[in-house]
């Protein structure tokens, strides 16, 4: 199932359910059918998020050496997208809403 994040500040942001819900999780909030993350909840979840993006990326780096494009007698893997790929749609609504003021709504 689809999510649709909605809001004045920016264009809206849509993504599947699991993943609505793993970004909400890191925030702190619940996926329910509706919901909001108002105004004065932006900035401790822009930066609860930061910090998760920022983590993925480290534990990303660590372990890049276990990616093997090609090498003799190993089989290629693809590289899985991390959370930066996945997240920043939703941290640049989160980024706006916090500059105007707005909250963020789904479910309506």
């Amino acid at each position: 199932m689809l999510i649709t994040f909605k809001c004045h500040a920016s264009p809206d942001v849509t993504m599947l359910e699991n993943l609505a819900q793993y970004l909400l999780g890191i925030i702190g909030k619940r996926l329910d059918k509706q919901g909001v993350i108002t105004h004065d909840q932006l900035e401790p979840a822009i930066t609860k998020l930061e910090a998760a993006i920022a983590t993925d990326k480290r534990e990303r780096a660590e372990h890049d050496g276990h990616f093997h494009e090609g090498e003799d007698g190993r089989e290629p893997h693809e590289i899985p997208v991390g959370l930066a790929q996945r997240a920043y749609p939703f941290l640049d609504m989160l980024r706006a809403a916090h500059k105007e003021q707005s909250d963020i709504v789904w479910g309506i």
